[in-house]
């Protein structure tokens, strides 16, 4: 059961019940975890912009995706690993992909510099050095795709961080952590 209550459009006002419309628009339902952050506009609003502009950011939606379970499985956040492995094969990643990303891997080499940079910046906290920077130019990343590989992550661990405190019910198809096993 969820920590915070989960919002509906039904109970909602303003901004929120507008914001919740508009997830509903783009999903076909609205996932519990915007329920969730409802309960502060202006934590939804944030989140759900940030959505719309990695979502059509120089990375792809794919990489976005494989980005999202790779630091998911890292925060055992179970409803992101969900989510966003239902959304990377939305957007044209394979199961194989989407399990190797997972777990920080990628067949192709700018894919893996990306994951391997993303848990970086996790598991260091963003301290970062200026060869994990020219790792990433190396494998083909300009300074755009470089700062939006960051946004990810750091949109990733708001959602992480959510999901995981608030104990908001997953409603996607259950992926396993590999991170628990």
């Amino acid at each position: 059961m969820s920590r915070v209550p989960l919002v509906t459009a039904a109970t909602a006002s303003g901004d929120a019940k507008a914001l919740l419309n508009e997830i509903h628009g783009a999903f076909g339902a609205t996932p519990n975890m915007f329920r969730a952050v409802a309960n502060s506009p202006a934590a939804l609003r944030s989140m759900w912009g940030a959505f719309g502009a990695l979502g059509s950011g120089a990375l792809g939606a794919a990489l976005g995706e494989k980005i999202a379970v790779a630091v998911a499985d890292r925060n055992q956040c179970e409803y992101c690993l969900a989510a966003h492995t239902a959304l990377g094969r939305k957007a044209g990643a394979t199961a194989q992909e989407m399990s190797e990303a997972q777990a920080g891997r990628a067949q192709d080499p700018q894919t893996a510099a990306a994951l391997s940079f993303a848990l970086k910046l996790v598991n260091d906290r963003g301290q970062v050095t200026d060869a994990d920077i020219a790792q990433l130019r190396e494998a083909g990343f300009n300074d755009e795709q470089i700062v939006e590989i960051l946004a990810h992550v750091a949109l990733n661990l708001f959602t992480n961080y959510v999901n995981v405190a608030f104990a908001v019910p997953v409603d996607f198809p259950k992926i396993s952590l590999r991170a628990a096993a």
